[in-house]
């Protein structure tokens, strides 16, 4: 299993942006689609965005849409999520995870399919 760890969270005011990262262990992180979920205080954990293995691939939250971006580099093993135009609904623990991918343009997006997951970020949207 890979190992997975988050950073980048912070305390942002709404309309602002904040990337935060992913880092991966071991030297097969090109085989392994990525996912970033959130959780807010009293919700349910959530999807937010996914990306295919080979990064050609992605596919997010309607409520994300063109503010978001999903982006991998494979030769740092790292998967960044940027987020733009953030919003106070956006306050989560964010968390990313990881799934080894069965095609290079395969992502995923359901919580059950990930095998893999980092301890979260924080992330704080205050309005």
């Amino acid at each position: 299993q890979v190992q997975l760890v988050e950073s980048g969270g912070g305390l942002v005011q709404a309309g602002g942006s904040l990337r935060i990262s992913c880092a991966a262990s071991g030297r097969t992180f090109s085989s392994y689609a990525m996912g970033w979920f959130r959780q807010a205080p009293g919700k349910e954990r959530e999807f937010v965005a996914a990306i295919s293995r080979s990064g050609g691939s992605t596919y997010y939250k309607d409520s994300v849409k063109g503010r978001f971006t999903i982006s991998r580099d494979n030769a740092k093993n790292t998967v960044y999520l940027q987020m733009n135009s953030l919003k106070p609904e956006d306050t989560a623990v964010y968390y990313c995870a990881a799934v080894l991918g069965l095609y290079s343009g395969t992502y995923y997006s359901r919580e059950h399919e990930y095998k893999s997951w980092g301890q979260g970020t924080q992330v704080t949207v205050s309005s």
